[in-house]
């Protein structure tokens, strides 16, 4: 039986909110509380953020959750939504379809983000759509999501391209949220959890690193990937890797 609009919302609110509070909670515990000293070799800028700085990150990133449901509601149950391609059965499209929809959301989003992250930067909207998120200067796993509301719409944007193109199972859909959280935490966890020389090997140098994106946060710009260094690299913009930023 199809949810009503109510729990429609209440069910993507509640879901987002528990995958960002627990990813990143889970992350921020283990590497700012209860180990912090242990890792402190690991992080990249020497320095840690101040409290108000996380007071920020959480707030703007659970409004960015709040407008991710919105931006879901239009995708899915507006009239827009008889293009959604989702399928009920794993068997009809097969459990190698099923792994190869995930990786093709991944790139998708990979794709759109770059874009959309470097037309951001652009001196005409930056400071309207993108200023926020670069207030983290040495973010935190809370950061993650720290958008302004505009920025907000625009990264929820890729549920267009995504269900509309790709045809997915729900389940599916799921394991490439949680894997986007989950990179998008580490992408801004301050530590690097690469070895060293990880940049130097053949998946290295096509991987993004929480010490990329860290530089993109101080340095603010260059490296306006996600998950790979593909663009990066085929566009010109990728910075040099250092050590610490």
């Amino acid at each position: 039986m199809e949810l009503t609009i109510t729990e429609f919302v209440i069910g993507i609110l509640s879901t987002n909110l528990v995958r960002y509070f627990t990813i990143a909670g889970f992350f921020f515990l283990f590497f700012f509380v209860f180990f912090k000293k242990k890792w402190v070799p690991k992080k990249i800028q020497n320095r840690f953020p101040k409290n108000q700085d996380y007071y920020r990150e959480i707030g703007y990133s659970s409004l960015s959750l709040f407008i991710f449901m919105l931006v879901a509601l239009v995708a899915i149950r507006s009239p827009l939504g008889e293009f959604d391609l989702r399928y009920q059965s794993i068997e009809s499209h097969g459990i190698g379809y099923w792994f190869l929809s995930v990786f093709l959301m991944i790139l998708m989003h990979d794709t759109y983000f770059y874009w959309t992250h470097r037309t951001m930067h652009h001196p005409k909207i930056y400071r309207l759509f993108h200023e926020v998120h670069h207030k983290s200067t040495n973010p935190s796993p809370w950061a993650a999501f720290a958008f302004h509301p505009l920025e907000g719409i625009v990264e929820a944007g890729i549920i267009f391209p995504v269900i509309y193109i790709i045809p997915y199972h729900m389940s599916a859909l799921f394991v490439f949220l949680v894997f986007m959280t989950v990179y998008n935490v580490y992408g801004h966890l301050g530590y690097e959890l690469y070895p060293k020389s990880f940049n130097k090997n053949f998946f290295g140098k096509w991987l993004n690193t929480s010490v990329s994106h860290n530089a993109h946060h101080s340095k603010f710009n260059g490296n306006y990937g996600l998950y790979f260094l593909f663009w990066d690299r085929w566009m010109g913009t990728l910075r040099p890797d250092p050590k610490k930023c």
